[in-house]
């Protein structure tokens, strides 16, 4: 018999299971909304230098909230990757595929979090990305540059796909960020026709609707979930945190591309989401990303839902 890469991985990974350590628990929030269930799941945690997000902002502003909310501005910041799986009639959808194994090695977890659910990559139906940063898309591709999720429909809007696949991205996209740019370009190249491009305003599967909202990257996408009167919105990286996102939106913040454009999009979203009292699912919020908003004197607080 010949073995195929994907049986071979198989076959490794379950010899080694059998003679590994007891199992890591790996982290999980769940919601249940009408005939949805969502679920997020842990990709692990990125590790950044605290001005990638605060590098922008006015700091003598900055520092009293910080304080506040029992943050270091010297030390790194490291927040959690959460993906987001629907089971919906006969669909499983990950909105995301996590870093991958050529990111950071704090992140990366994706395949072994699905595993501990009893879910197989090829279970997975549609992959739907908010936009294509490292943490959102390299785990699109295994360490045989083949598709993770073989047998999903991959979903991509238009504007987003578009911007990575532009030979003129990685010149113009800056220094710190260039790796970003051929590392999307690659990847979604040898995804190849297995990449639907989407719209923004648009039913992309029953109960899903896209929204375009820029400025985290030109084309970054959100996505309402519906089921009834129930709502549930999926942030993407409109909010990278749970402190200075939401006290301050209207901050620019040093991991939008377009720091003025992400400030708008962040506290337009806030706004929207917090009026019309939809449930939230973030991926770098934490205790798993699913939770409130409640608006403030000033901004606004993220409350998470644990379980």
């Amino acid at each position: 018999m010949t073995l195929t890469k994907r049986q071979f991985l198989a076959t490794t990974a379950a010899t080694m299971a059998a003679t590994a350590l007891p199992a890591r628990v790996w982290s999980q929030t769940s919601l249940t909304m009408g005939g949805m269930e969502i679920t997020t799941l842990s990709d692990g945690n990125l590790t950044l230098p605290a001005d990638f997000i605060f590098g922008p902002m006015d700091q003598d502003a900055l520092a009293p909230l910080l304080s506040e909310f029992g943050i270091d501005r010297t030390a790194p910041l490291t927040p959690p990757c959460n993906i987001t799986l629907l089971r919906h009639e006969d669909r499983l959808v990950l909105f995301d595929t996590g870093s991958g194994f050529s990111f950071q090695n704090t992140a990366g977890q994706l395949i072994d979090t699905l595993d501990a659910a009893g879910i197989a990559a090829d279970d997975i139906t549609h992959v739907v990305f908010t936009h294509g940063h490292p943490d959102h898309l390299w785990g699109v591709l295994d360490d045989f540059d083949e598709a993770t999720f073989f047998n999903a429909e991959h979903m991509m809007g238009e504007t987003e796909f578009a911007y990575w696949t532009d030979p003129a991205t990685p010149s113009s996209i800056g220094e710190a960020r260039a790796a970003f740019a051929a590392g999307a370009e690659r990847r979604l190249s040898m995804l190849g026709d297995q990449i639907t491009r989407i719209q923004s305003g648009t039913e992309i599967l029953p109960g899903v609707t896209s929204m375009l909202t820029p400025g985290h990257t030109p084309g970054h996408m959100s996505f309402l979930l519906s089921d009834g009167t129930e709502t549930a919105f999926i942030l993407g990286d409109v909010a990278t945190n749970d402190h200075i996102s939401f006290a301050r939106p209207a901050w620019a913040s040093g991991s939008d591309q377009d720091s003025e454009l992400g400030a708008q999009t962040r506290a337009a979203v806030l706004d929207q989401v917090a009026s019309d009292e939809m449930k939230l699912i973030g991926f770098h919020l934490p205790e798993g990303g699913i939770g409130h908003v409640t608006r403030e004197a000033e901004g606004y607080s993220f409350t998470p839902i644990t379980g």
